[in-house]
């Protein structure tokens, strides 16, 4: 098992996996972009952008020293947000060595190229095996991370030894991870999920009732899984930690900043006025975009996806998406397009 870990990334989960893991006995390294928040981390042992509550131990070491921080450990974790994964692994690439397994903590599709985050990965360290690079997604608020709250994840990675070793790098007497092989429905389940917690935060803010989030949650799945499938997911993963698990905790919780912003547009402010008051990302903005770009790709038919970009981009009020939802032509509950129906 690696007992080394370097953490790419100083926000809300890169921080909580710093303080869970080094208290779980891992030699921990946490860089950050910039120097002042590296100097106030490494004399207050408080993150004060990020869980300004929580304690950073003494044994994480902090750098903002990418090459120091990459030296550190040959199991690198990358938790910054997906929009600028990229930027962060052109700059880590040169530092790769044989050995070196790459994680993505990160939750989105890249906008501009529609690829997952291991796609991603793939793209800019050419140098490294596709079986280096997972990730590692689940229903997990960093807050409770941090807290040392019960947590499961699932570790993704394209061979199950790696996807093992994985597991056992993370795995904690209060982590406990999963393994699973198929990294795209992971990456999918995972990352789609957001679009869903602000469809559930606009019925929140907007006040519809526990009946209406019950559906956005289900028929919200099951267009997630239309999608993957169509990528060439395993249907059975929508069913896991990364699919019902994660949109769960998504949609239903206080600490989620996605749930959150739609809450806050059902209570009628503009995406731009929310946005400039969050401290933190909610990937699920920049999500919604991809996932649609990704429907029309792989002619899918996403209505709540499709609902939901029209609020955000579109300025469509959200009772008048919420009447389209409803009056839609009548469905069988469990279908998909013609060509995936050989799919189970």
């Amino acid at each position: 098992m690696s007992t080394s870990i370097t953490l790419f990334g100083a926000g809300s989960w890169g921080t909580a996996l710093a303080v869970h893991l080094a208290a779980a006995g891992r030699d921990v390294t946490l860089w950050a972009r910039r120097d002042e928040a590296v100097e106030r981390m490494r004399t207050t042992h408080r993150n004060p952008t990020y869980l300004s509550d929580i304690e950073i131990p003494p044994s994480v070491h902090v750098t903002s020293d990418l090459e120091a921080a990459a030296g550190a450990s040959s199991l690198w974790a990358v938790a910054v947000p997906s929009q600028n994964l990229r930027s962060v692994a052109t700059r880590i690439a040169p530092l790769t060595r044989p050995g070196t397994t790459v994680v993505s903590l990160a939750k989105g599709i890249e906008n501009e190229t529609l690829q997952t985050m291991s796609q991603v990965l793939a793209d800019e360290l050419g140098g490294m095996e596709a079986q280096q690079i997972g990730v590692l997604y689940g229903p997990s608020h960093a807050e409770e991370v941090a807290e040392n709250q019960p947590t499961t994840l699932v570790a993704a990675a394209p061979t199950e030894p790696r996807a093992e070793w994985v597991q056992d790098a993370f795995m904690t007497e209060r982590l406990r991870v999963y393994v699973n092989t198929d990294v795209v429905g992971v990456e999918i389940g995972g990352s789609a999920k957001n679009v869903l917690a602000i469809a559930a935060g606009i019925g929140d803010g907007v006040g519809y009732g526990d009946n209406a989030k019950a559906a956005l949650v289900t028929r919200g799945l099951a267009e997630i899984r239309r999608l993957g499938i169509a990528m060439g997911a395993k249907p059975r993963t929508f069913a896991g930690l990364a699919g019902i698990g994660d949109l769960l905790v998504t949609c239903m919780s206080p600490h989620s900043r996605n749930r959150h912003l739609g809450e806050q547009i059902g209570n009628g402010m503009t995406l731009e006025e929310i946005e400039s008051e969050m401290d933190m990302v909610a990937e699920g903005v920049r999500t919604t975009q991809s996932v649609q770009d990704l429907a029309r790709h792989h002619d899918i038919e996403m209505p709540v996806t499709e609902a939901v970009h029209r609020v955000l981009f579109e300025n469509r009020r959200p009772e008048d998406m919420v009447d389209e939802l409803m009056t839609r032509s009548a469905k069988r509950e469990h279908w998909l397009p013609q060509g995936l129906r050989n799919v189970s």
